[in-house]
Protein backbone atom coordinates (compact mmCIF):
# COMPACT_ATOMS: atom_id res chain seq x y z
CA UNK A 1 0.00 0.00 0.00
CA UNK A 2 2.90 2.36 0.76
CA UNK A 3 4.43 1.61 -2.64
CA UNK A 4 1.09 2.19 -4.37
CA UNK A 5 0.70 5.52 -2.55
CA UNK A 6 4.17 6.66 -3.68
CA UNK A 7 3.47 5.67 -7.30
CA UNK A 8 0.10 7.44 -7.25
CA UNK A 9 1.75 10.57 -5.83
CA UNK A 10 4.35 10.55 -8.63
CA UNK A 11 1.68 10.08 -11.31
CA UNK A 12 -0.44 12.87 -9.84
CA UNK A 13 2.60 15.18 -9.86
CA UNK A 14 3.22 14.59 -13.58
CA UNK A 15 -0.48 15.09 -14.37
CA UNK A 16 -0.35 18.36 -12.44
CA UNK A 17 2.65 19.51 -14.50
CA UNK A 18 0.84 18.57 -17.72
CA UNK A 19 -2.17 20.67 -16.64
CA UNK A 20 0.07 23.63 -15.76
CA UNK A 21 1.77 23.43 -19.18
CA UNK A 22 -1.57 23.22 -20.98
CA UNK A 23 -2.90 26.26 -19.10
CA UNK A 24 0.31 28.17 -19.84
CA UNK A 25 0.07 27.43 -23.58
CA UNK A 26 -3.58 28.58 -23.59
CA UNK A 27 -2.57 31.83 -21.88
CA UNK A 28 0.32 32.31 -24.31
CA UNK A 29 -1.90 31.74 -27.37
CA UNK A 30 -4.44 34.21 -25.99
CA UNK A 31 -1.75 36.85 -25.40
CA UNK A 32 -0.35 36.36 -28.93
CA UNK A 33 -3.77 36.42 -30.63
CA UNK A 34 -4.75 39.65 -28.87
CA UNK A 35 -1.25 41.13 -29.00
CA UNK A 36 -1.54 41.68 -25.24
CA UNK A 37 1.80 42.15 -23.43
CA UNK A 38 0.22 42.50 -19.98
CA UNK A 39 0.43 38.72 -19.51
CA UNK A 40 4.20 38.67 -20.09
CA UNK A 41 5.26 38.69 -16.42
CA UNK A 42 2.59 36.12 -15.47
CA UNK A 43 3.74 33.78 -18.25
CA UNK A 44 7.40 34.16 -17.25
CA UNK A 45 6.61 33.44 -13.57
CA UNK A 46 4.52 30.39 -14.44
CA UNK A 47 7.23 29.06 -16.78
CA UNK A 48 9.86 29.51 -14.07
CA UNK A 49 7.63 27.69 -11.57
CA UNK A 50 7.13 24.77 -13.96
CA UNK A 51 10.88 24.59 -14.60
CA UNK A 52 11.58 24.50 -10.84
CA UNK A 53 9.03 21.72 -10.23
CA UNK A 54 10.40 19.63 -13.14
CA UNK A 55 13.96 20.02 -11.79
CA UNK A 56 12.78 18.80 -8.38
CA UNK A 57 11.02 15.83 -9.95
CA UNK A 58 14.08 15.00 -12.07
CA UNK A 59 16.19 15.09 -8.89
CA UNK A 60 13.81 12.60 -7.28
CA UNK A 61 14.71 10.22 -10.10
CA UNK A 62 18.09 9.87 -8.33
CA UNK A 63 16.11 8.24 -5.54
CA UNK A 64 14.22 5.75 -7.65
CA UNK A 65 15.77 2.71 -5.98
CA UNK A 66 13.60 -0.03 -4.55
CA UNK A 67 14.14 1.09 -0.94
CA UNK A 68 14.97 4.78 -1.37
CA UNK A 69 11.63 5.97 0.01
CA UNK A 70 12.11 3.94 3.22
CA UNK A 71 13.23 5.11 6.63
CA UNK A 72 16.95 4.64 7.28
CA UNK A 73 19.17 2.99 9.87
CA UNK A 74 22.37 5.00 10.38
CA UNK A 75 25.45 3.52 12.08
CA UNK A 76 28.64 5.41 12.95
CA UNK A 77 31.87 3.69 14.04
CA UNK A 78 34.98 5.49 15.29
CA UNK A 79 38.18 4.48 13.52
CA UNK A 80 41.61 3.83 14.98
CA UNK A 81 42.99 6.73 16.98
CA UNK A 82 41.28 6.52 20.35
CA UNK A 83 39.78 9.71 21.73
CA UNK A 84 40.37 11.71 18.53
CA UNK A 85 38.31 9.35 16.35
CA UNK A 86 35.69 8.83 19.05
CA UNK A 87 35.19 12.59 19.29
CA UNK A 88 34.94 12.73 15.47
CA UNK A 89 32.27 10.00 15.53
CA UNK A 90 30.24 12.10 17.99
CA UNK A 91 30.68 15.19 15.78
CA UNK A 92 29.26 13.21 12.85
CA UNK A 93 26.32 12.02 14.95
CA UNK A 94 25.54 15.62 15.89
CA UNK A 95 25.83 16.68 12.22
CA UNK A 96 23.29 14.08 11.08
CA UNK A 97 20.90 14.80 13.96
CA UNK A 98 20.98 18.51 13.09
CA UNK A 99 20.36 17.72 9.41
CA UNK A 100 17.38 15.54 10.34
CA UNK A 101 16.03 18.32 12.54
CA UNK A 102 16.24 20.80 9.65
CA UNK A 103 14.37 18.35 7.36
CA UNK A 104 11.82 17.53 10.09
CA UNK A 105 12.86 13.86 10.09
CA UNK A 106 12.27 11.89 13.27
CA UNK A 107 15.27 10.26 15.00
CA UNK A 108 15.61 7.55 17.62
CA UNK A 109 19.03 6.59 19.02
CA UNK A 110 18.83 2.81 19.32
CA UNK A 111 22.21 2.11 20.86
CA UNK A 112 25.37 4.06 21.73
CA UNK A 113 28.72 2.84 23.00
CA UNK A 114 30.41 5.77 24.80
CA UNK A 115 34.07 6.60 24.24
CA UNK A 116 36.81 5.95 26.78
CA UNK A 117 37.40 9.63 27.58
CA UNK A 118 35.14 11.56 25.20
CA UNK A 119 32.95 11.00 22.17
CA UNK A 120 31.47 7.65 21.16
CA UNK A 121 32.87 4.37 19.87
CA UNK A 122 29.73 3.60 17.87
CA UNK A 123 26.07 4.47 17.60
CA UNK A 124 22.95 3.25 15.83
CA UNK A 125 20.13 5.64 14.88
CA UNK A 126 16.71 5.10 13.32
CA UNK A 127 15.76 7.98 10.99
CA UNK A 128 12.10 8.33 10.03
CA UNK A 129 11.11 10.39 7.03
CA UNK A 130 10.09 10.09 3.39
CA UNK A 131 13.14 9.21 1.28
CA UNK A 132 15.38 9.17 4.36
CA UNK A 133 17.39 6.28 2.89
CA UNK A 134 17.39 7.85 -0.58
CA UNK A 135 19.10 10.95 0.76
CA UNK A 136 21.39 9.33 3.32
CA UNK A 137 22.71 6.55 1.09
CA UNK A 138 25.14 9.23 -0.11
CA UNK A 139 26.78 9.18 3.34
CA UNK A 140 27.81 5.52 3.34
CA UNK A 141 31.60 5.27 3.63
CA UNK A 142 34.66 6.58 5.46
CA UNK A 143 34.70 10.22 6.59
CA UNK A 144 38.04 11.95 7.30
CA UNK A 145 38.66 14.90 9.63
CA UNK A 146 41.83 17.06 9.70
CA UNK A 147 42.12 19.54 12.58
CA UNK A 148 44.26 20.83 15.45
CA UNK A 149 43.59 18.37 18.25
CA UNK A 150 41.80 19.68 21.36
CA UNK A 151 43.10 16.60 23.19
CA UNK A 152 46.79 17.10 22.38
CA UNK A 153 48.82 19.27 24.76
CA UNK A 154 50.94 20.42 21.81
CA UNK A 155 47.82 21.18 19.73
CA UNK A 156 49.30 19.18 16.88
CA UNK A 157 47.39 18.50 13.68
CA UNK A 158 45.56 15.17 13.70
CA UNK A 159 43.72 13.14 11.08
CA UNK A 160 40.75 11.09 12.29
CA UNK A 161 38.51 8.60 10.54
CA UNK A 162 34.99 7.29 11.13
CA UNK A 163 32.90 4.81 9.19
CA UNK A 164 29.27 5.67 8.39
CA UNK A 165 26.88 2.89 7.38
CA UNK A 166 23.40 3.59 6.00
CA UNK A 167 20.79 0.86 5.56
CA UNK A 168 17.15 0.98 4.46
CA UNK A 169 14.74 0.14 7.25
CA UNK A 170 12.70 -2.96 6.41
CA UNK A 171 10.61 -5.49 8.29
CA UNK A 172 11.49 -9.16 8.61
CA UNK A 173 9.84 -10.96 5.69
CA UNK A 174 9.81 -7.85 3.48
CA UNK A 175 11.46 -8.14 0.06
CA UNK A 176 14.55 -10.38 0.21
CA UNK A 177 14.75 -10.53 4.01
CA UNK A 178 13.47 -13.67 5.67
CA UNK A 179 14.69 -14.39 9.20
CA UNK A 180 14.44 -17.92 10.57
CA UNK A 181 13.84 -17.73 14.37
CA UNK A 182 15.83 -20.96 14.80
CA UNK A 183 18.91 -19.12 13.53
CA UNK A 184 18.78 -16.44 16.23
CA UNK A 185 20.43 -16.20 19.63
CA UNK A 186 18.64 -13.67 21.85
CA UNK A 187 20.16 -12.34 25.09
CA UNK A 188 18.72 -9.85 27.58
CA UNK A 189 20.95 -7.67 29.73
CA UNK A 190 20.84 -4.52 31.83
CA UNK A 191 21.10 -1.22 29.97
CA UNK A 192 24.21 0.88 30.49
CA UNK A 193 24.70 4.62 30.46
CA UNK A 194 22.01 7.25 31.11
CA UNK A 195 18.38 6.33 31.28
CA UNK A 196 17.39 6.21 34.92
CA UNK A 197 17.38 3.48 37.50
CA UNK A 198 14.62 1.48 35.82
CA UNK A 199 16.61 0.90 32.62
CA UNK A 200 19.78 0.07 34.56
CA UNK A 201 18.22 -2.32 37.10
CA UNK A 202 16.07 -4.36 34.72
CA UNK A 203 17.26 -6.57 31.88
CA UNK A 204 15.43 -4.57 29.23
CA UNK A 205 18.29 -4.32 26.70
CA UNK A 206 18.37 -6.94 23.96
CA UNK A 207 21.18 -8.47 21.92
CA UNK A 208 20.25 -10.58 18.89
CA UNK A 209 22.85 -12.63 17.06
CA UNK A 210 22.15 -14.02 13.60
CA UNK A 211 24.10 -17.27 13.77
CA UNK A 212 24.66 -17.93 10.01
CA UNK A 213 26.22 -14.50 9.37
CA UNK A 214 27.52 -13.61 12.83
CA UNK A 215 25.72 -10.26 12.70
CA UNK A 216 24.71 -9.04 16.15
CA UNK A 217 22.46 -6.13 17.07
CA UNK A 218 22.06 -4.38 20.43
CA UNK A 219 19.08 -2.24 21.39
CA UNK A 220 18.54 -0.48 24.70
CA UNK A 221 16.68 2.67 23.74
CA UNK A 222 13.34 1.60 25.26
CA UNK A 223 12.33 0.65 28.79
CA UNK A 224 10.32 -2.29 27.45
CA UNK A 225 12.19 -5.48 26.60
CA UNK A 226 9.52 -6.34 24.01
CA UNK A 227 9.96 -2.95 22.29
CA UNK A 228 13.75 -3.32 22.30
CA UNK A 229 13.41 -6.79 20.76
CA UNK A 230 11.08 -5.45 18.07
CA UNK A 231 13.53 -2.66 17.20
CA UNK A 232 16.51 -5.05 17.25
CA UNK A 233 14.71 -7.36 14.79
CA UNK A 234 14.05 -4.39 12.52
CA UNK A 235 17.74 -3.41 12.59
CA UNK A 236 18.77 -7.03 11.96
CA UNK A 237 16.50 -7.18 8.92
CA UNK A 238 18.08 -3.96 7.61
CA UNK A 239 21.60 -5.30 8.14
CA UNK A 240 20.78 -8.55 6.34
CA UNK A 241 19.29 -6.62 3.43
CA UNK A 242 22.37 -4.39 3.32
CA UNK A 243 24.55 -7.52 3.22
CA UNK A 244 22.53 -8.91 0.31
CA UNK A 245 22.66 -5.56 -1.56
CA UNK A 246 26.45 -5.42 -1.07
CA UNK A 247 26.83 -8.92 -2.49
CA UNK A 248 24.79 -7.95 -5.55
CA UNK A 249 26.84 -4.77 -6.05
CA UNK A 250 30.11 -6.70 -5.79
CA UNK A 251 28.89 -9.31 -8.28
CA UNK A 252 27.70 -6.59 -10.65
CA UNK A 253 31.07 -4.83 -10.38
CA UNK A 254 32.92 -8.13 -10.91
CA UNK A 255 31.00 -8.79 -14.11
CA UNK A 256 31.81 -5.27 -15.33
CA UNK A 257 35.47 -5.67 -14.34
CA UNK A 258 35.38 -2.87 -11.76
CA UNK A 259 37.45 -2.79 -8.58
CA UNK A 260 35.41 -2.64 -5.37
CA UNK A 261 37.08 -1.76 -2.08
CA UNK A 262 35.21 -2.56 1.09
CA UNK A 263 38.01 -1.44 3.42
CA UNK A 264 38.90 1.72 5.31
CA UNK A 265 41.41 2.87 2.70
CA UNK A 266 39.27 5.12 0.51
CA UNK A 267 37.48 7.96 2.27
CA UNK A 268 34.43 9.39 0.53
CA UNK A 269 34.70 12.85 2.09
CA UNK A 270 37.26 15.02 3.87
CA UNK A 271 36.51 17.75 6.40
CA UNK A 272 39.56 20.01 6.81
CA UNK A 273 39.58 22.57 9.64
CA UNK A 274 43.34 23.26 9.56
CA UNK A 275 45.56 24.55 7.89
CA UNK A 276 42.70 25.69 5.61
CA UNK A 277 38.93 25.20 5.71
CA UNK A 278 37.23 22.91 3.25
CA UNK A 279 34.80 20.04 2.87
CA UNK A 280 35.46 17.96 -0.23
CA UNK A 281 33.44 15.01 -1.48
CA UNK A 282 35.93 12.82 -3.34
CA UNK A 283 33.25 11.14 -5.48
CA UNK A 284 31.35 14.13 -6.88
CA UNK A 285 34.19 16.67 -6.61
CA UNK A 286 31.94 18.99 -4.56
CA UNK A 287 33.84 21.51 -2.40
CA UNK A 288 32.65 23.85 0.34
CA UNK A 289 34.85 26.39 2.14
CA UNK A 290 32.61 26.50 5.22
CA UNK A 291 33.05 23.16 7.04
CA UNK A 292 31.54 24.58 10.24
CA UNK A 293 28.18 25.04 8.46
CA UNK A 294 28.31 21.50 7.08
CA UNK A 295 29.06 20.13 10.56
CA UNK A 296 26.04 22.09 11.81
CA UNK A 297 23.84 20.02 9.50
CA UNK A 298 23.94 22.04 6.25
CA UNK A 299 24.29 18.86 4.19
CA UNK A 300 21.74 19.37 1.41
CA UNK A 301 24.20 20.76 -1.17
CA UNK A 302 26.74 17.99 -0.48
CA UNK A 303 24.11 15.27 -0.76
CA UNK A 304 22.50 16.77 -3.88
CA UNK A 305 25.86 17.08 -5.65
CA UNK A 306 26.61 13.41 -5.05
CA UNK A 307 23.17 12.15 -6.09
CA UNK A 308 23.24 14.24 -9.28
CA UNK A 309 26.72 12.95 -10.09
CA UNK A 310 25.30 9.42 -10.04
CA UNK A 311 23.11 10.33 -13.05
CA UNK A 312 26.07 11.39 -15.19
Amino acid sequence: MRRMARIKSAIDSWHSIADKCSNLFDLLELAISENDTSFESDIADEAADIERIIEEMEFKETMGGEYDANNAILAIHAGAGGTESQDWAQMLLRMYLRWCEKRHFGTDIIHTSPGDEAGIKSTLVEIQGEYAFGYLKSEHGVHRLVRLSPYDADHARHTSFALVEVMPEVESGEADVIINPDELKIDAFGSSGPGGQHMQKTSSAIRITHIPTGINVNCQSERSQARNKEMAMKVLASRLLDLEMSKRAEEHARLKGEHVSAGWGNQIRSYVLHPYKMVKDHRSGYENSNPEAVLEGELDDVITAYLKSMLE
